[in-house]
């Protein structure tokens, strides 16, 4: 007695291979558009800040968080720094990593206040913890500082500028794209650079695209490592 074998044909076989190529390509498409989505949220961070400098100065000629009548300019119980810790000189006294405990003494932190009340960016007008803070896409910190011309001064150095804004928490293939995006491509040189962690402190070396490109730097960036990526103004 004859014993019958059945399996898949070729065409059946060449199907499925068809198909399972097809689900990959959307799931890789669709990596692809959620990065893309990503660096593009990043971007507009970076982007969004000068223009909230440039709207609240426009209106009240006066810069936010450095504000001496931000009472008067966007509402009683706003945050007026005082002025022996700066208030009122024309720049941006505190660290762009404050947090909300340092409201009453950091301008940077006094900015995201400002800027609220007067309706310049989403968020809360009352910033009680550091869940009032702004955050990126990846739930990092987002702040904004006064730069510096001296070396021991810049959080990267190298990077000097009127404003220093840091985004911290971006992977880095995001901050090499991101990056590529808004400079010259290479976290190591130009108004963008990407410093690993987030340190709280100055003189950081930032990394390089590829190592040992520049020659300068020998630390390439670490695509799956968090970053903080600084953009200065």
């Amino acid at each position: 007695m004859k014993s019958q074998q059945s399996g898949f044909t070729l065409v059946e076989i060449a199907i499925v291979l068809v198909i399972i190529g097809l689900l990959l390509g959307g799931v890789l498409k669709g990596q692809e558009l959620i990065n893309s989505a990503k660096v593009k949220n990043f971007a507009n961070d970076f982007r969004n800040i000068p223009l909230f400098i440039y709207g609240y100065q426009d209106k009240y000629r006066a810069l936010p968080g450095d504000d001496a009548a931000a009472a008067a300019h966007v509402g009683a119980g706003a945050t007026q720094i005082a002025a022996a810790n700066g208030s009122g000189n024309g720049t941006l006294n505190g660290n762009w990593w404050d947090g909300a405990a340092s409201l009453a003494n950091s301008e940077t932190v006094a900015f995201w206040e400002h800027i609220r009340r007067a309706n310049l960016a989403a968020g809360a007008t009352a910033i009680a913890s550091d869940a009032d803070l702004p955050k990126n896409a990846e739930g990092g910190w987002i702040g904004i500082e006064a730069g510096s011309t001296v070396a021991a001064n810049q959080y990267i150095t190298g990077l000097s500028g009127t404003y220093i804004v840091c985004s911290a928490g971006i992977l880095g293939k995001f901050a090499k794209q991101l990056d590529s995006t808004m400079d010259d491509g290479n976290p190591y040189t130009g108004s963008m650079r990407a410093v690993p962690g987030m340190p709280n402190a100055r003189g950081n070396a930032a990394h390089c695209a590829v190592a040992g490109t520049p020659a300068a730097c020998a630390t390439a960036v670490d695509d799956a490592a968090p970053y903080t990526v600084c953009l200065a103004f």
